[in-house]
């Protein structure tokens, strides 16, 4: 099960995430956020956006949102974001 293990604020609404399987990327959360939602519309704030942590291998925020690792690895590998390390 793939977990995030290590995550940086790398702007206002960006992370690096880092993956247990050694993979890692920037994610935006413009997307997200463009939603406006009752959850995801504190995530446009970069101070609130910058509370962001790890639950469980979970990127999390503390109004309970969360968004799984396997889902943001996909995506992200979808994309062609994810970087892979060298075996």
């Amino acid at each position: 099960m793939i977990k995030i293990v290590r995550l940086a604020v790398t702007g206002p609404t960006s992370l690096s995430l880092a993956f247990s399987d050694g993979s890692h990327a920037t994610w935006c959360a413009d997307d997200l956020i463009a939603r406006d939602t009752v959850m995801t519309r504190p995530l446009g704030d970069a101070g609130y956006f910058a509370r962001a942590f790890i639950e469980g291998g979970a990127l999390a925020w503390p109004n309970g949102f969360e968004l799984s690792a396997a889902s943001l690895h996909r995506r992200l590998a979808e994309s062609g974001a994810l970087i892979r390390s060298a075996a």
